[in-house]
């Protein structure tokens, strides 16, 4: 497995990507509205633009993981760690977590998930991420806001 950063080729695999492995958020908040599974890849595209998307590849070059993120201020605010459901369990999130820290070294980290969400903030939480805010997102979940100083 490697990480490395993604390619404007790699940006249709990576939605592909995204429209699976959000299959199972979708079904935890019984919405298959919510934005992973809208996304547009021109909206990605504009993401790349603005940002830095990373991709996990296997030995025969298929992506199986991905995370992006924006620097703002001083502040990483990292999105949308993903990792295909055959692959997921075996490390590659915590590796996707770690090379995006690593390649944004001395800035504050920042990311969310749902309260929902049970395992992501399980491994965020075992990578030293801390809650540091909760808020309504529906009448029925929140999003919970952790960081990593």
């Amino acid at each position: 497995m490697k990480i490395l950063r993604a390619s404007k080729e790699d940006l249709r695999s990576i939605l592909d990507l995204q429209y699976i492995a959000y299959q199972s958020e979708a079904r935890l908040l019984d919405n298959f509205n919510i934005q992973p599974l809208t996304e547009t890849l021109e909206e990605l595209e504009e993401e790349y633009n603005n940002g830095k998307i990373y991709k996990a590849v296997t030995e025969e070059n298929m992506i199986v993981g991905s995370v992006r993120c924006v620097i703002k201020t001083g502040t990483v605010y990292i999105g949308k760690l993903m990792v295909l459901p055959e692959y997921q369990k075996n490390g590659i999130g915590t590796e996707l977590l770690r090379f995006i820290e690593e390649d944004n070294k001395g800035l504050r980290r920042e990311l969310f998930t749902s309260d929902r969400s049970i395992n992501n903030l399980k491994l965020y939480e075992r990578n030293g991420y801390v809650r540091f805010r909760t808020e309504p997102a529906s009448k029925d979940f929140n999003l919970v806001y952790l960081e990593k100083k």
